[in-house]
């Protein structure tokens, strides 16, 4: 007990606080691409959709490893992308907190799209067309009944985002690698103190992703049981 205590008084915070930083910038950039996407399936044509829906599920059935290999190389400072960003804008993806961010990010969007999605398909389609016999513009349907309606699925949605984006681990080992204080999150922090042989310290940073992670199941099951 001692020893547990003594590890958590000089434990370094600097993993969670970068998984948190990292969840909520992706969770917000999720957000409005993810809304932005199930929006406009909504008005596409069943083989669009399909391509779509298919195009947004490969980060879910793909390891991200493979993922994070696809990044690695569009973003490598030798390809196109990489180089272009490097030298016209000074932005580097690779070993840096952005990497981060894109793999925490492209892993954890897939959730927010399918949940926004599911949300604007269970909108009663009276509602829609009501409004546009009352002459409402499309923006004002959207904003003003769809985004409303769908709210408590779009907030779970967010959750369960952020949840993802928190615990990722493959694409971002492979994108931004493992730099304590900079790109150490906390999955590649347990990952590290485990290979160390460092059980008793992998074992309190598990203890408080539990903690984390019951808390984000108990605010979806909230979430959904006010709709």
């Amino acid at each position: 007990m001692n020893e547990s205590l003594e590890i958590i008084k000089n434990l370094d915070w600097s993993p969670l606080i970068i998984s948190i930083k990292t969840a909520i910038v992706a969770t917000i950039i999720s957000f409005f691409i993810g809304v932005l996407l199930a929006k406009k399936a909504m008005t596409c044509n069943k083989k669009n959709k399909a391509f779509l829906d298919g195009i947004m599920s490969l980060p879910i059935v793909l390891p991200p490893t493979v993922a994070g290999f696809i990044l690695l190389i569009v973003f490598s400072k030798r390809r196109f992308l990489g180089s272009f960003l490097l030298d016209n804008f000074n932005i580097s993806v690779l070993q840096t907190w952005l990497g981060c961010i894109l793999a925490a990010t492209v892993i954890a969007l897939p959730l927010m799209y399918q949940n926004a999605r599911a949300a604007f398909e269970q909108v009663d389609e009276n509602l829609i067309y009501a409004a546009r016999t009352l002459g409402m513009s499309e923006r004002k349907i959207f904003y003003r009944i769809l985004l409303p309606v769908a709210r408590p699925g779009l907030i779970a949605g967010s959750i369960l985002c952020f949840a993802r984006a928190m615990g990722e681990y493959g694409a971002t080992s492979m994108i931004a690698g493992n730099i304590p204080g900079k790109t150490g999150t906390i999955s590649q922090t347990i990952a590290m103190v485990i290979n160390d042989g460092d059980y008793l310290k992998a074992g309190i940073w598990v203890v408080i992703v539990l903690m984390i992670s019951f808390v984000i199941i108990y605010s979806v099951n909230v979430t959904l049981s006010k709709k």
